[in-house]
This record gives C-alpha cells, sequence and structure tokens, in this order.
C-alpha cells in the first residue's frame, strides 16, 4: 500500500524542529520524507486516492506510551484491549506498553501469551506488554525473566509495589542485567507513602488527609540508583514528581548509569490544589505535588534530564472513585486525553512541539529498543496528524475508554487529534 500525505508541518523530534513537508509511505514504513509540501509524485507512482492533503496541519511520530493499566485479565468491566486501542487510537497513540498490574498479575509465559493474543485481536494499535519482576508482584520470588523475555515481555516492573526486600530485588536486577532486560522501578520509600492521598504541605493538613513527604521518592530514587550502581542493569524509573529528587536523577546520568526517567501528564499539567473539595477524579499515584515541583519537573522535561511523558492510563469504575477521597481508588485515564492536555504547556510557552514528541516519541521508543518515533526514512509509519490550535470542551462521557475517570471533565483545551496511523494505516479519524 501507498500513501502519500502532503501539505504538512512535520513535527521531527530528533532534528528538533517543526518544517513544511510531506510524507510518502510505502508497506507500512516512511519510504520517502519531504522538504516541500507539495512534492512532484505522478499518479502514476501514487494513485490520487492515495493522496491525502494534510491540510497545513501538524504530522508527528505516533505516541509510543508506557505503563498503561489494561484490565485484562480479571477487571475486564473497567477496560479491555478493544476499548483501550480505540481510545489510543483516538489519542493519537500509536504503540502502547501495557503494565502487568492485572488480577492475576502478568508474571508467566502462559500469562503474557494470552495478552499478546488479546491485543492482537482486539486493538487496533501496537500492544507491548511488560512482565512482573517478582512473582504476583508479592516481592519474594523473581520471574522468570528469560522466559518472559523470550514470550515477548519488553520490560520488568512490579508497578506501584515496591520491592522492600533488597536481597531480592539485587538478584532480580543481576539476573536482568545478565539478560540485558530493561526494570522499572516506582521510586517510593513503601513505608512512608504507605495509605498517602496527597503530598504533605499546608493543604494536606487543612483538608484533613493522609500524606507523604516528596522526601519519599528521593529516598526511594536513592535506593534504587545505588542498586544500579551495584548491578549495571538497566533501569527506568516511571515517575520523577518531585525536585528533590531530580539531584539523584542527575548525578545518576552524570555517572554513566544505565538510567532514565518518566512523568506522568498529570503532575504535569496539575498541582495539589486542583484536589479542591476533595474531587476524587485528582486522585492519583504518586499524589499530586506542589506547583513548584509541578514547574520543576516541566524544566526538567525541557533540558531533557526527565526523558519520557507518560499517560499512566488507569482506569477506575465509578464505584471505586465515588467514596471519601481518601477511600477511593487513584488512578486516571488518559490514552484519549493526554495529547490535548499537554497542548496546555506547548500553548503557555514552557514546551515546544519537537521538545514534547522528543519524550512522548523518539525517547520511549529508543529505551525500548523500537524503530518508531522519527520521521526518518525507513521508520515505521505510525503517525499523528494533530491541530494544536483546535478548541475542544473535554466531555467525559464520549471517550472510547470504558472507564470514565477523568480530572479533566470539561475542562476547555486547544489540541485535537485529526488522524492516527498504524504501520501507514489509518486507525482513527476524526469526525
Amino acid at each position: 500500500m501507498t500513501l502519500l500525505l502532503t501539505n504538512a508541518r512535520l513535527v521531527d523530534p530528533e532534528a528538533a524542529d517543526v518544517r513544511p513537508g510531506a510524507i510518502l509511505v510505502r508497506n507500512g514504513i516512511i519510504a520517502e520524507v519531504f522538504d516541500t509540501p507539495t512534492p512532484e509524485i505522478g499518479t502514476d507512482k501514487v494513485p490520487s486516492e492515495n493522496r491525502r492533503d494534510a491540510g497545513g496541519k501538524y504530522l508527528a511520530p505516533g505516541i509510543v506510551d508506557i505503563g498503561v493499566k489494561i484490565c485484562e485479565p480479571g477487571e475486564r468491566h473497567k477496560e479491555s484491549y478493544g476499548s483501550a486501542g480505540l481510545a489510543a487510537a483516538a489519542g493519537g497513540v500509536t504503540t502502547i506498553v501495557t503494565r502487568p498490574d492485572t488480577n492475576p498479575a502478568i508474571d508467566t509465559p502462559e500469562t503474557l501469551e494470552f495478552v499478546r493474543r488479546r491485543a492482537n485481536e482486539a486493538a487496533p494499535v501496537h500492544v507491548l506488554p511488560m512482565a512482573a519482576l517478582t512473582k504476583g508482584r508479592e516481592g519474594r520470588e523473581m520471574t522468570e525473566i528469560g522466559f518472559l523475555m523470550d514470550a515477548g515481555a519488553v520490560a520488568f516492573t512490579d508497578c506501584d509495589r515496591v520491592v522492600r526486600d533488597t536481597k531480592v530485588l539485587s538478584r532480580a536486577m543481576t539476573y536482568a542485567r545478565a539478560l540485558g532486560a530493561l526494570v522499572v522501578g516506582h521510586p517510593q520509600e513503601p513505608n512512608l507513602s504507605a495509605g498517602a492521598a496527597t503530598t504533605s504541605g499546608k493543604f494536606a493538613s487543612l483538608r484533613g488527609l493522609p500524606s507523604v513527604t516528596p522526601m519519599a521518592e528521593r529516598m526511594g530514587l536513592d535506593r534504587d540508583i545505588a542498586m544500579v550502581e551495584m548491578t549495571g542493569v538497566r533501569y527506568h524509573a516511571d515517575q520523577i514528581t518531585t525536585t528533590r529528587a531530580l539531584p539523584a536523577l542527575e548525578r545518576a546520568k552524570r555517572n554513566g548509569f544505565d538510567v532514565t526517567a518518566g512523568v506522568s501528564m498529570h503532575h504535569l499539567t496539575l498541582n495539589e490544589y486542583d484536589v479542591a473539595d476533595y474531587r476524587t477524579f485528582f486522585k492519583v499515584k504518586p499524589p499530586l505535588r506542589s506547583e513548584d515541583d509541578r514547574q520543576a519537573v516541566v524544566e526538567a522535561v525541557k533540558s531533557g534530564l526527565i526523558d519520557v511523558i507518560g499517560s499512566f492510563h488507569t482506569p477506575q469504575d465509578e464505584e471505586s472513585k465515588r467514596l471519601p477521597f481518601e477511600e477511593a481508588a487513584s488512578g486516571a485515564v488518559g490514552l484519549e486525553t493526554m495529547l490535548p492536555v499537554l497542548m496546555r504547556l506547548y500553548h503557555s510557552g514552557d514546551l515546544d512541539l519537537p521538545t514534547l514528541f522528543r519524550a512522548l516519541s523518539l525517547n520511549p521508543a529508543k529505551r525500548l529498543g523500537l524503530d518508531c518515533g522519527r520521521l526518518t526514512k525507513g521508520a515505521p509509519a505510525d503517525l499523528v496528524l494533530f491541530d494544536p490550535d483546535k478548541p475542544i470542551v473535554l466531555d467525559r462521557f464520549k471517550l472510547l475508554s470504558k472507564s470514565k475517570n477523568t480530572p479533566f471533565d470539561g475542562a476547555r483545551l486547544q489540541g485535537k487529534v485529526l488522524e492516527t496511523f498504524v504501520s501507514g494505516n489509518s486507525v482513527y479519524r476524526s469526525t
């Protein structure tokens, strides 16, 4: 199949620029990138029905979203691979990297094979599974990392269940290092953060909510970096959300450790005061931070210290959220809302589009060893066409996810996905 996308503004995270251009796709691969928006190509090579005028809108590499929760097996009523795949396509996400915190956990090759089969059947986008680092995510015994890699696991994590036993963690990391596996950690000191609903400070005290000090994140990261130094493992911190953790991350990178870090869309665009009068859709994990922390992590993304932005899509049903704030489940959906929400940072001048797509597409693809995330000849034609200036009012009931727990319900945003391509095929087109 051949497709010619003309009259586009190409967002190139590798070249760090936005320029007029066109892209020729052949057999799911980018065959040519043109520096002119209307290249002269005869209809004998590209028929008129295979030409698409982008209308001067922005064309970027499809988003690679690390840390998405799909609730199969165990809680399919919250989210399935079919519904998540449709939501991802509508949000410009062409590759979702799923978490193993399902019920049961994805900790055996058989469970992983079920996940891959279901994803291939139901989702219109690429789905890459992560597997649990320890059996049952219980932190007692490491999983069969080699067998799970053979079955298709792209990384290993116990998600927000921090491995407390450092001897177990060191063994797992040493084994992962020998196999070249990527370990994804959740930097938190588990005892300090247990039961926390907010970040400690005046706001938490006034609201009478259980809180956690930002030092818990730094302590967790310090421990993990020490383990990285000891074992030499490839390591990715799933979310860095506080100012106090950034110097440790900077030192680890300066010392040459194979360490990267991510941050969620929510911690880049919201702060602790958004909880307001106990609004549970704003309860996420880690809890929302201070405005100073938010600005610091935005700056860390801009400088490249934080490598990856993710949605941390965590579907929760109404029964889990319609509870007192302290008892409500943590998490928010984000596959479909991530791009328009992050356009807030573009319109405020905090981050330009190449920087955003470096963190959304290029860096996560590189960390996982994928060829996507680039607008270069030979790369997979996973693309998103979007209008960063299109005003929308977000209605959670129109989201394609089964669960509707978004903190941005009713928010006035600027930015809309117009079309999403996976391997050159259109999997979503805005009406």
